[in-house]
């Protein structure tokens, strides 16, 4: 099953390939110091609509002319919708976006630029999934979920391929988990090509479903998660992304909204990275040391940057990092 998976997320590479940005591999001198190990950081905050979530292009582009004619459906926070309003707008064809009432205003308004229809809805008192699947019955369309999709799942996959293709095989690798398609899609890939290698998801404290999913053995549902980590605020792991993570995934990292602010803070001063909250995880769990290393190779998703200069700069305020650069 995971030979066949990871063939499907070469055969994503390759839809791709030419459309989706190869984003840059960064180190850091100052972050290998800090941390004790050599860090390689795969920059999805550079690919295109600003997060890894393009790459749910390769679900929506293997679907039939008559699929496409009619349109899509999904739901999300915002970087998903961006990804499949600008991914439907490429293929021609039109996006239904679900968004929660309180998404970052940055995000919505990308989303609408890429041509999408909005839905708004309270995350609070409303089922995102439902409206999405009622609006796929309703209207004839095909819905693309965030992340418990196979094709979705390939797609993200593609990030730990580039990088261990780019810099070899790592000791550990660090991915934030929220659905958990990022992590599912990669740890298959990451296990396949560097046997041995420690998978290590991180979520925000206080959005720790997949951890408690994990020491439980099945799905455990939380409230809705309060935290700045906004494409975090996952309630339950996905089903079919839980059923991968469940065997792949070796170790869950929390961290707080502080540390990551101080992971946000460190990337902008130090590699002059902007990474919203979310993609700043790996990295914040790094610089907290909340998580033991196995060896000296280190692999992290920085995994989007979509965040405004306005709400960039109200969480930062006076943090710094004693204007440390290389």
């Amino acid at each position: 099953m995971a030979g066949h998976f990871t063939d499907d997320v070469r055969v994503a590479a390759h839809r791709l390939a030419g459309v989706a940005h190869r984003t840059p591999v960064l180190t850091s001198r100052i972050l290998n110091m800090r941390v004790g190990a050599e860090v390689f950081l795969e920059c999805e905050n550079f690919q295109r609509i600003g997060a890894f979530k393009f790459r749910a292009y390769n679900a929506i582009s293997r679907l039939s002319a008559e699929q496409l004619a009619r349109g899509v459906v999904a739901w999300s926070s915002g970087n998903h919708a961006q990804a499949v309003a600008l991914s439907a707008r490429l293929l021609g064809t039109s996006a239904v976006i679900v968004m929660p009432e309180d998404a970052p205003a940055s995000k919505t308004a990308a989303a609408k630029e890429y041509g999408a229809e909005i839905i708004a809805y309270d995350r609070y008192t409303e089922d995102r999934t439902a409206i999405g699947r009622a609006l796929a019955t309703e209207r004839g369309l095909t819905a693309i979920p965030p992340f418990d999709h196979p094709q979705v799942m390939a797609g993200q996959g593609t990030t730990a391929l580039e990088l261990i293709e780019r810099t070899g095989p790592r000791n550990a690798f660090l991915a934030p988990i929220g659905g958990g398609g990022l992590m599912a899609g990669c740890a298959t890939v990451a296990t396949a090509l560097a046997p041995g290698i420690r998978i290590i998801g991180v979520e925000p404290v206080d959005g720790d479903d997949t951890k408690r999913s994990l020491e439980a053995g099945h799905r455990v549902p939380i409230p809705v998660p309060h935290t700045i980590a906004d494409a975090q605020a996952a309630e339950i792991p996905g089903e079919l992304t839980f059923a991968v993570n469940r065997r792949l995934v070796d170790e869950i990292a929390l961290v707080t909204d502080d540390q990551l602010v101080t992971a946000m803070s460190f990337l902008f001063e130090t590699m002059k990275i902007v990474a919203e909250p979310t993609g700043a995880a790996g990295v914040a769990a790094l610089l907290a040391g909340q998580v033991e290393l196995p060896g000296p190779r280190v692999g992290v998703v920085v995994s989007g940057g979509n965040i405004s200069a306005s709400r960039f700069s109200d969480l930062l305020g006076n943090r710094g990092t004693q204007g440390l650069s290389e």
